[in-house]
C-alpha cells in the first residue's frame, strides 16, 4: 500500500500538524483494525487515514473515498489534519484536481470538501453543544492544566462575554476550555493521566485550551488528548470546529467570515487553521480549513 506524510495546516513542510495518509489499492478493501492501529503507531503520528476509492456519486459526479482514521491506540470517528492532509495526497497524486468537491465517507458521517488551488475548506459534521462542566469539573480542568480557575472564563477580553469550559462536538467531542490572555495560554502544563482520566469521565477526546486575547487579535489555542496517547497536538481540525460553533452560539463570531486560529507555537510547529460559520436552512454550519504540504511517500509491505 503507498502511504504519504502530509503536514496540515501549513504551505511548508516542518510546520503544522503531520499525518499519514494510505491509500488501499483499487479491489482491496481495508486490513483489520489491529493492522491500521500498528500502522498508525508504526507511522508515528498523532492520526493517519486510511482512504478507499468508492464508486463516484451517481447524481453529482463527486468523487468518493471510504475514510478512516486511526491513532496509536485506538480508531477515531474523524481528524480534521488528517483530512485535510488527505486531500491534498489525493491532489498531490493528480486523483482529484482543483475545483472539485469530494466526499469522504467517515465514522462521523459524510464529509464535503471543497478543494482550492492553494486551500482546503471542509464541512464539518452537525455541531452539538454537550453542555459546560459542571463547576467542580471546570475547576478540576484547569488545575489539571496547572492554572488557577478564577477568572478565566471572562475570554473575549472585553469583560463582557462569559464562556466557560463546554463540550462540544462538530464530530469528535471535546472541551472547550476558555483562558483569559495569552500568557495562561502558554503556561500550561498538563497532568496528562489526571487528564486521561477526566477525559474518559466525560467520555471527550481532550481539551481544547484558547483565548481571544492576544495582541495579533488572532485567536489562539493548544489541544491536548492524552487519552489518544496524544499529549499535545500543532493542528486540530475537529476541535477548532467545535470552537467556531461555540464562539458562534456566544455572538463572539461573525457567520460568512474566516477567522483564523493559531496552534502549535509551543510545539515549535505553528499552525492557521482557518473557520466559517454560515447558515443553511436557518442552521449554523461549521467549515474549517487551510494549506497542506507533502513531506514523503513510499510504500508499506503489508
Amino acid at each position: 500500500m503507498r502511504f504519504q506524510i502530509v503536514d496540515a495546516f501549513t504551505d511548508q513542510v516542518f510546520g503544522g500538524n503531520p499525518a499519514g495518509v494510505v491509500f488501499i489499492p483499487d479491489g482491496r478493501d481495508f486490513p483489520d483494525d489491529e493492522t491500521m492501529r500498528k500502522t498508525a503507531a508504526e507511522l508515528r503520528y498523532s492520526e493517519t487515514a486510511f482512504l478507499k476509492r468508492l464508486d463516484d456519486d451517481a447524481k453529482t459526479g463527486k468523487k468518493v473515498f471510504h475514510t478512516r482514521y486511526f491513532t496509536s491506540a485506538a480508531e477515531v470517528d474523524l481528524c480534521g489534519h488528517a483530512t485535510i492532509g488527505s486531500s491534498y495526497a489525493l491532489l498531490h497524486d493528480g486523483i482529484i484536481n482543483a475545483g472539485d468537491t469530494v466526499t469522504f465517507k467517515t465514522l462521523a458521517g459524510p464529509i464535503d470538501i471543497i478543494v482550492n488551488e492553494d486551500s482546503v475548506l471542509m464541512d464539518m459534521g452537525d455541531p452539538v453543544s454537550y453542555g459546560p462542566l459542571e463547576s467542580g469539573g471546570a475547576v478540576d480542568l484547569y488545575h489539571i492544566l496547572e492554572l488557577e480557575a478564577h477568572g478565566q472564563d471572562l475570554c473575549t477580553g472585553d469583560g463582557q462575554t462569559r464562556i466557560v469550559p463546554e463540550m462540544v462536538s462538530t464530530g469528535l467531542i471535546d472541551i472547550m476550555t476558555p483562558v483569559k490572555n495569552i500568557e495562561e495560554l502558554e503556561k500550561i502544563k498538563p497532568d496528562f493521566p489526571a487528564l486521561s482520566e477526566l477525559s474518559e469521565r466525560y467520555e471527550v477526546v481532550g481539551a481544547h485550551a484558547f483565548t481571544l486575547d492576544a495582541e495579533d487579535g488572532l485567536i489562539h489555542a493548544r489541544n491536548f488528548a492524552p487519552l489518544y496517547d496524544i499529549d499535545e497536538e500543532a493542528a486540530t481540525g475537529t476541535s477548532n470546529g467545535a470552537l467556531a460553533y461555540c464562539l458562534y452560539t456566544h455572538g463572539v463570531i461573525e457567520t460568512d467570515k474566516i477567522y483564523t486560529v493559531v496552534q502549535g507555537e509551543k510545539m515549535g510547529r505553528p499552525s492557521k487553521i482557518s473557520f466559517q460559520i454560515t447558515l443553511e436552512n436557518g442552521k449554523p454550519k461549521v467549515r474549517v480549513g487551510g494549506k497542506a504540504a507533502v513531506l514523503a511517500e513510499g510504500e508499506i509491505w503489508i
